[in-house]
This record gives structure tokens, C-alpha cells and sequence, in this order.
């Protein structure tokens, strides 16, 4: 293998098409960045956790020589569309909590590096009938995958109203949560919430501001909630510390505060908790993490001309000790 201070070079072209190009199905957020950032070896083994439309992954396989693979997570059915006609690269149709086992079954122990690229894809959002967009009318469903039975319906229906509203404030930082919460308990008592226009119906009374602005920090609590997001990501990060090679790098693209606090507090830490100092010699456990971005990497100009959904993206990267 090469060492980790070498380029890595490409030495396998997957297909003619360009690193940086985009898709209809979706844009990569921040490509070049990332794939600088895992310092990608040619005969290494990495893990797209997040495959969607395939950008990451074409770009991390431009890298790798006959010898390398690359393992790729998605939950999205409709994902396996794009998988490149690669035998170097192993679809696996699974939430990327359960990174550890499945890649037990392929024999794989250690990996040279994973990436991450968290959030909905475009092909998600600008299908109305999964029900991720405020633009469209369609059943409140939101589930990235479509096997499991609970929906952002289900959530209305079904959750309390003190759920309602700790979901509304943790996951959306919607100001008037508790507002939101109570008005979503007595509406459903009097007609059914099932579809994005009945729910909008059902609410108009306590939508504070911008409509649009709070019907986005709305759907990203319920989506969240839908997918269980936040403990997929913790239950991932958890896993890297025994995965990751000796300096294997790992590259985390969230979204939100909420991803972005998690992935920064466990990079620092090696824990999703803030460590205290010793009482007695004030030093703190050592994380397994070297930081190699110590502030998050954001697009550049260019990129949010071409893709304005990159704006709240933020990249970090670390390395294993």
C-alpha cells in the first residue's frame, strides 16, 4: 500500500464523465473537499456511507486501482439505480447504522477510510411523492426507507402532545413549538392529517414568520424523527473507532447545527459528551481523533452559484490514531 503522505492518483477511470459534473438525481455537496480530505491510498478499502446518486462514490473509485473497493450504504431503494457497472464497488441496501455488521458479512474488519454525506438527497425532495417538500402536496410519508411501517402521518397522529413538542423544539428549533403542538393535537381530534396541504390546512394559525422558513424547520423535525437521523449518525460514529485503520481518515458532511454539534463533540472527544477534566490533574481522556479540519470546511462561491442546496453544508474531517 501506498503511504499516507503519497497522493493518491487516479488510476482507474469508472467512466468518462467528469468528477464535478452534476445529476439529475443528485448533486454531490462539496466533492473535491471530501475526497481530499480521506487522503484516498489506490489499494485502500473505504465505505461510502451515504451512496444517493453516486457522486462521491464515482469520484473515491477515479482513485483507486484494480486492487481498491469501496462498500456503499443506502437505505433508498431507488438508490441502486445509479451503482455504476464497477466491480470494484458492493451496494449494500442498508441504513449505515449497521456499517459494523454488514460489513462483518463481506469480511471486512478495517476500512482505510468512510465518508459521510448526511441530510435528503435532491432526488428525495424533488419527488413529491415521498412527501419531503413543502412544494408539493402528497402523503406525509418522509421515510428514507420505505420498509419500515412509521410515517411523518403516523408522528402526527400519534405522538403526544408533549412529544409533539419537544420533537418541534429539539429537531427544528421551531419557536413556538409548544403552540405548534397543542394546535396539531386539537386539529387532528376534528379531521385527519394525512397529506403536506392538510397538515398546512391544519396549522395556518401558528405558522410564525416566514411561511416558508417555518414550514422548513417543521418538516426537518419530523424527517428527523421519521428516519431516527441523529441516532443513526451517533450509532455510526460509535462504530469508526474499531473500523478505521490507523490513520484511515473520515469525512462527515452535515446539514444542520444538530449533525454538526454531534460529528464536532465526537471527533474532540470520542464521546457525544462534553469530558471533563480529572479533579486531580486536570487533563481529559484522549480522543482516538486527530482533527485534520479544525473549523468546518464550507462551499466555496462557486459552488453555491451551481447547487444553492450546499449553503448549510459543512464538512469535517479527522483522521485515526
Amino acid at each position: 500500500m501506498a503511504n499516507k503522505g503519497e497522493q493518491a492518483k487516479p488510476t482507474h477511470q469508472l467512466t468518462n464523465q467528469p468528477v464535478n459534473q452534476l445529476t439529475d438525481y443528485h448533486t454531490p455537496v462539496l466533492l473535491n473537499e471530501a475526497i481530499e480530505g480521506l487522503n484516498i491510498m489506490p489499494d485502500g478499502i473505504y465505505v461510502d456511507c451515504t451512496f444517493g446518486g453516486g457522486g462521491h462514490s464515482r469520484a473515491i473509485l477515479q482513485q483507486l486501482n484494480e486492487n481498491g473497493r469501496l462498500y456503499v450504504f443506502d437505505q433508498d431503494a431507488a438508490a441502486k439505480q445509479n451503482l455504476p457497472d464497477d466491480e470494484r464497488i458492493i451496494f449494500i441496501p442498508q441504513n449505515f447504522r449497521y456499517l459494523q455488521r454488514f460489513l462483518r458479512l463481506h469480511k471486512i474488519s478495517k476500512v482505510d477510510g468512510i465518508l459521510a454525506d448526511l441530510g435528503v438527497s435532491s432526488h428525495q425532495f424533488d419527488e413529491a411523492r415521498r412527501g419531503f417538500s413543502i412544494r408539493f402536496d402528497a402523503d406525509l410519508d418522509m421515510r428514507m426507507d420505505q420498509r419500515q411501517s412509521d410515517t411523518a402521518a403516523t408522528v402526527l397522529k400519534n405522538f403526544t402532545e408533549q412529544q409533539l413538542h419537544k420533537m418541534f423544539e429539539q429537531y427544528g428549533e421551531v419557536t413556538n413549538s409548544k403552540t405548534l403542538a397543542k394546535t396539531i393535537v386539537q386539529q387532528r381530534t376534528v379531521t385527519p392529517i394525512r397529506t403536506i396541504n392538510e397538515f398546512k390546512q391544519a396549522v395556518k394559525a401558528a405558522v410564525k414568520g416566514n411561511p416558508q422558513k417555518y414550514f422548513a424547520q417543521v418538516f426537518q423535525a419530523l424527517r428527523i424523527q421519521v428516519n431516527d437521523e441523529l441516532g443513526a449518525l451517533k450509532e455510526l460514529l460509535a462504530q469508526t473507532t474499531t473500523l478505521l485503520k490507523p490513520g484511515g481518515r473520515i469525512a462527515i458532511i452535515t446539514f444542520h447545527s444538530l449533525e454538526d454539534r454531534i460529528v464536532k463533540t465526537f471527533f474532540r472527544n470520542g464521546s457525544f459528551s462534553e469530558t471533563e477534566a480529572d479533579e486531580v490533574y486536570g487533563t481529559k481522556p484522549e480522543s482516538p481523533f486527530l482533527i485534520i479540519s479544525k473549523k468546518p470546511i464550507v462551499p466555496m462561491e462557486k459552488e453555491l452559484k451551481l447547487n444553492p442546496r450546499s449553503r448549510s453544508a459543512k464538512l469535517r474531517v479527522a483522521e485515526s490514531k
